[in-house]
């Protein structure tokens, strides 16, 4: 093993405090997470600190053996290197997002690579969280427990505005039973959006609310996707619905 992911697995072995301690949510139980890490030692780690903590845990050293294990049994949650043999974390991550019975599988970055734009890089390209390595275990499963509540949360109930309906058990948009076709990100902004009408939002607070606290992009990142989920909804008259407030942000709104 190299010294730079010794450094890894000796700075995080000794957080990795016996995680059976911690409180084992409901909502937790029994998930399925893939660990995709070519290292043995780190992807040993995580199996047993996952497990401990009263996860499911299948471990992948390739991208191949992940895709196909993934596409077999669909996993609550990916943790995903970025630097595997066979194919980059980034470019299995965008197969994930453009994947239909994928793409909403939240998926954590775990990574030795800690510049800024690896982070931007790898969170535009799809990622719900970017954590870098040497990282703490306990911290680790507070997030992935945090990130299953959330999508747990989420995915109870189907949002409707104005014909507009988004079911949020198979993950789809439709308008008087035509399918609107949307990417991750912008289905993630959209249900943001009816799960809040009415209530004007900043730039900033969506981006906390859809990409993370942790997450740094810019402001107009948001616009971008606003312009892209407007685009998805124009066909449909339903364009109208996400107003623009000048000088503070975005509203969705089916008021004039």
């Amino acid at each position: 093993m190299d010294a730079a992911k010794q450094d890894a697995v000796t700075k995080s072995r000794p957080a990795a405090v016996d995680p059976a301690s911690e409180d084992r949510a409901a909502s937790r139980q029994g998930a399925n997470v893939l660990v995709i890490e070519d290292d043995p030692d780190i992807s040993s780690l995580l199996v047993y600190t996952l497990e401990n903590a009263g996860y499911r845990v299948t471990a992948e050293t390739e991208c191949s053996g992940a895709w196909q294990a993934m596409t077999t049994r669909e996993p609550d949650m990916i943790l995903l290197d970025w630097m595997l043999p066979d194919m980059s974390g980034i470019e299995l991550l965008r197969r994930i997002r453009g994947y239909p019975g994928l793409s909403e599988v939240p998926v954590f970055m775990l990574t030795a690579r800690a510049e800024e734009m690896d982070r931007v890089r790898g969170l535009e390209s799809g990622a719900d969280d970017y954590i870098v390595k040497p990282f703490s275990p306990r911290e680790l499963c507070a997030r992935i427990s945090s990130r299953l509540r959330v999508q747990h949360g989420e995915s109870s109930r189907a949002l409707r505005t104005d014909g507009l309906l988004l079911d949020q058990q198979s993950y789809r948009v439709s308008v008087e039973g035509m399918v609107v076709t949307l990417g991750p990100t912008e289905f993630r902004l959209l249900r943001h959006f009816m799960s809040n009408k009415e209530r004007v939002m900043t730039r900033n607070q969506l981006l906390d609310s859809v990409w993370g606290t942790n997450v740094y992009i810019e402001e107009r990142t948001v616009d971008v996707h606003v312009r892209r989920l407007r685009k998805a909804l124009e066909p449909f008259g339903k364009s109208d619905l996400i107003q623009t407030v000048r000088g503070v942000g975005y509203r969705f709104s089916d008021q004039g």
